[in-house]
């Protein structure tokens, strides 16, 4: 942090210019208000970081002044200064987000003391948000790539989801990027900079499970030479996310139903709850609906995770974004790799297009990331892809017309102007020209399409 600038407001001329000079030699950046409403400009044309404030004025006092402090800049941090017969009206000063009070006539060291953990305070906050901006920018739900409407309000509801700080339930198949927007949510939440912890359910068998989630206490079982923190413990005041809920035995589901309703814990072997405040984002590939009439999910647990329900869309569903998904593949492979930029040739990529993915975009990343390795070229060819997914191409392996994961023509030609409108840095002219049409009908396409450049805005 650079120099802590203060206001010192108070009436008496004669204390205004004490702190002034005793604040000044400290090392702060002083300056003084003979009022409440004079503060008040200061602070809405030049606010300070510390309002040092009596709380006992003509005109405005303290208290009125600290409420339109906050109005003005709700971070701004206050230290109030009172008579001993008024420490009650200091008390509701920090009710109402003033951080301490001194009481007059107080001894140097005692403010020096009251600011000086203030600072700490301030820099910690700092840090915090700074860490906060960090984690935020790195886990963006930007990271989630797709201009697929599906994916546009899937986003949307996922940012409005995360401010809040109800449970979450994530639906889609397998590698559709669950983990993705749950790590979005957690940094993007309150609780940004809090533990997050992530476990699969279907990775551990029950009795693991049960160990891993909430702990044991010594003596619990054999091998249980001492206590061990559950996950639930270890996440407190954070988030965890908790995979492939739908896997778990109906004992799991019965604490994991205590945890949301009552926000405690009980370890293996132990006769004591624990109490714990964490906000649980669950995922799922089941249909917990069919779950539940089958009796293999309680009813209850299923209600309680599915306050906020957040469903993403499998890739076939959503053809138009896998040339850019592609694009992003083979920068970031190539430059993981120190290989040079390599192309991808119009066949492989209507081949990548038109295959169903049924391992979503975590499938379709493990192959950019073969096929690169194996092109022996400055370009990915039909050669470099996977057998599977150059039969589909051929049309060995015969999809029916019905199937709604057939990919439409228009589907397609959405996703070949879109990568090479890409390819050419959006040069319109040069895309019209590799594409074979008029200029003119390349533009109505876009508009037709909706296709934007990536980081441009209308």
């Amino acid at each position: 942090m650079g120099r802590t600038s203060i206001l010192v407001v108070d009436d008496e001329e004669s204390m205004r210019n004490f702190m002034e000079i005793m604040l000044g030699k400290e090392g702060y950046v002083v300056a003084s208000a003979a009022s409440g409403s004079e503060a008040v400009e200061r602070i809405r044309k030049q606010p300070p970081d510390v309002v040092i404030a009596d709380l006992m004025m003509p005109e405005m006092s303290g208290l009125e002044l600290l409420a339109r402090a906050k109005k003005l800049k709700p971070e701004i941090h206050f230290i109030v200064m009172t008579a001993f017969a008024s420490v009650d009206t200091a008390i509701e000063a920090m009710k109402n987000g003033a951080y301490d009070y001194v009481t007059k006539p107080f001894k140097i060291d005692e403010i020096k003391l009251t600011l000086s953990k203030l600072i700490e305070q301030m820099s910690v906050e700092q840090e915090n948000e700074t860490l906060r901006s960090r984690l935020s920018g790195e886990f963006s739900f930007d990271s989630f790539i797709g201009d697929n409407p599906q994916v546009i309000r899937m986003k949307e509801i996922a940012i409005t989801v995360a401010k809040s700080d109800s449970t979450v339930l994530i639906r889609g198949e397998s590698g559709t990027g669950k983990d993705l927007i749950a790590r979005a949510i957690h940094f993007h939440s309150n609780r940004a900079g809090k533990p997050f912890f992530t476990l699969n359910c279907a990775a551990l068998p029950e009795t693991l499970l049960e160990s891993e989630l909430f702990g044991y206490v010594k003596g619990a079982f054999t091998g249980a030479i001492k206590d061990k923190e559950g996950l639930f413990k270890v996440a407190d005041t954070g988030s965890f996310f908790l995979d492939e809920v739908g896997n778990t035995s109906p004992a799991i589901q019965m604490k994991l139903l205590r945890v949301l309703e009552e926000k405690v814990i009980t370890p293996v072997g132990a006769t004591q709850p624990i109490k714990v405040d964490v906000r649980l984002i669950a995922a799922t590939n089941a249909d917990l609906e069919a779950e539940v009439k089958a009796n293999r999910f309680r009813a209850d647990l299923y209600y309680r995770l599915n306050v906020l329900p957040i469903q993403i869309p499998p890739l076939r569903e959503r053809r138009e974004d896998i040339a850019t998904l592609v694009n992003h593949f083979m920068d970031t492979y190539s430059a993981r790799q120190s290989l040079p930029r390599k192309r991808i040739s119009a066949e492989a990529l209507k081949a990548l297009i038109s295959f169903d993915w049924p391992g979503n975009v975590r499938e379709l990343e493990n192959t950019i990331e073969r096929s690169l390795l194996l092109s022996s070229s400055d370009e990915v060819t039909l050669a470099d892809l996977p057998k599977n997914v150059t039969q589909q191409a051929d049309g060995k392996e015969v999809v029916s017309a019905e199937d709604a994961s057939t990919p439409t023509l228009e589907s397609i030609e959405k996703a070949y102007i879109f990568w090479t409108l890409d390819q050419l840095n959006w040069q319109k002219n040069r895309a019209a020209k590799a594409l074979g049409i008029d200029p003119s009908t390349l533009y109505r396409k876009i508009e037709r399409y909706g296709l934007r450049q990536p980081g441009k805005t209308e």
